[in-house]
């Protein structure tokens, strides 16, 4: 079987270590996924999910903020700012996380910060979309 090594961190925490058959990560450009024998690849990556197809063919997914990636010989390593599987994920913070920052956005004034109120609904929204799964 040909399986690539992963590891997932973050600021807080080892999210992920071990074998996998396949990775799909939200790419700044669009999404892209690493299979074995990839080339070598150093990218960033964006607010979305982090699917991996692990070594017992189980699907895998974490809501993710954002981060960096690097591929290098069947060996990933993803520094995230943020991940987090459906069950770590408390929909109903993200869920009120959601509803203020539309609430900013719907009646801003010149002191609202607009890119925070935007990634704030951003990150909200993609929690959300990966805890109903």
């Amino acid at each position: 079987m040909k399986e690539l090594t992963l590891e997932i961190i973050t600021p807080s925490k080892c999210a992920f270590s071990g074998e996998i058959e396949s990775l799909t990560v939200p790419g700044s450009k669009g999404s892209f996924q690493v299979l074995f024998n990839h080339a070598p690849i150093l990218s960033t990556f964006e607010i979305g999910k982090i699917k991996i197809l692990d070594k017992d063919k189980k699907d895998v997914e974490f809501a993710t903020s954002g981060g960096t990636v690097e591929v290098l010989k069947n060996k990933i390593l993803i520094l995230a700012e943020t991940v987090e599987t459906k069950d770590e994920i408390d929909v109903q913070r993200a869920q009120a996380a959601f509803e203020r920052a539309k609430e900013r956005l719907a009646n801003r004034t010149r002191e609202t910060d607009v890119p925070r109120a935007e990634g704030s609904l951003a990150r909200a929204a993609n929690r959300l979309k990966v805890a109903e799964k």
